[in-house]
């Protein structure tokens, strides 16, 4: 997949493009129905597939008091839509001048003059444009004068509850630790990605090391607990090993038995692995199931029993999956 980060890097003639535009947080199955939809159109005409979205949520600009925190980072958002089938993103930065450029200004000189749109694909409560003023309605008006079409995709809806497909869903979700109902939205197991930084080495002496997330760690993190999941390497950083999946026991809160961790922080433990060396890597964890949530211990003794048994669930879940199997090579 292309990347661009502003429409002058953009070649001329790149066009003709099918064009999503949205946020994409989490690219979630709602978000993949538009991708889909633009995939479908685009390959009737031999067009490019090309996603529009932003370097961050247009809220932590316009009204940072009401931004929800993201779902994903950018490079996780990279990485999920190129998985997704997009042929190329236009990745905005999202600050005071892109802010202030009117929806008319923003269809032209972005998706007409750089892009050549033949197709924009948008969700109903698409809003673009200096406060807000455009909408798929505009967008239409100026289809007609510049010679594109507009899709309106409907909402994604869960059969069982009528609630539409949602990134505020999701968090809902993951704030509560359904790891396993965030990915079914979700289409894929949530995940946060990361270095892997020095912690207090405290796993090690228990038996258990851990693979300790950096702060800034790109996504967002669910509720403390107990989790199975994944460790993914992407590699050394000299680039000689390839990137490994792992079965982890990951955890993730401020470790209240010892009461000196005061920031929130995620941990996997891979298992059956007691001499990898991590450090400086970049990694990605993906949450598949919870195993119980996060408590206190009295004791050194109580703590190791739980943590055996914690490690004995995690190998039970991830045993069901046969398409997942620890240190496959190459996986992402």
């Amino acid at each position: 997949m292309i990347v661009f980060r502003d429409p002058s890097e953009i070649p001329a003639g790149f066009g003709p493009s099918v064009v999503a535009i949205g946020k994409f947080d989490g690219v979630h199955a709602g978000h993949r129905a538009v991708i889909d939809r633009a995939r479908v159109d685009a390959a009737t005409t031999g067009a490019r597939v090309v996603a529009v979205t932003f370097d961050r949520n247009p809220l932590r600009l316009l009204r940072p008091d009401r931004c929800p925190d993201d779902l994903i980072g950018v490079t996780q958002k990279l990485s999920l839509l190129d998985r997704a089938g997009v042929d190329a993103t236009l990745l905005l930065t999202f600050d005071e001048a892109l802010a202030g450029l009117s929806a008319e200004a923003f269809v032209q000189h972005v998706l007409v003059d750089a892009l050549g749109v033949q197709t924009v694909l948008v969700g109903q409560d698409f809003r673009f444009g200096r406060g807000g003023a455009g909408d798929p309605e505009l967008l239409r008006r100026m289809g007609s004068e510049y010679g594109f079409r507009v899709d309106v995709v409907g909402d994604v809806r869960a059969v069982d509850e009528g609630r539409r497909v949602s990134s505020t869903w999701i968090r809902e979700l993951l704030a509560d630790g359904d790891v396993e109902g965030a990915g079914r939205l979700l289409g894929r197991a949530p995940s946060v990605w990361g270095e892997v930084v020095h912690g207090l080495k405290r796993g090690r002496e228990l038996g258990y090391p851990t693979a300790n997330l950096s702060p800034d760690a790109e996504g967002f993190i669910p509720a403390d607990g107990v989790y199975a999941g994944w460790l993914i390497d992407e590699g050394s950083p000299d680039g000689l090993r390839p990137g490994t999946r792992y079965a982890a026991a990951i955890s993730v809160g401020v470790n209240p038995t010892f009461g000196d961790v005061h920031v929130r922080q995620v941990e996997a433990y891979v298992l059956d692995e007691t001499d990898l060396d991590l450090y400086g890597h970049r990694v990605e964890v993906r949450f598949v199931a919870r195993i119980r949530g996060m408590v206190a211990f009295e004791g050194i003794e109580r703590l190791t029993a739980q943590m055996a048994d914690d490690v004995a669930r995690v190998r039970a879940v991830l045993s069901a999956d046969p398409a997942d199997r620890v240190g496959q090579a190459g996986a992402s």
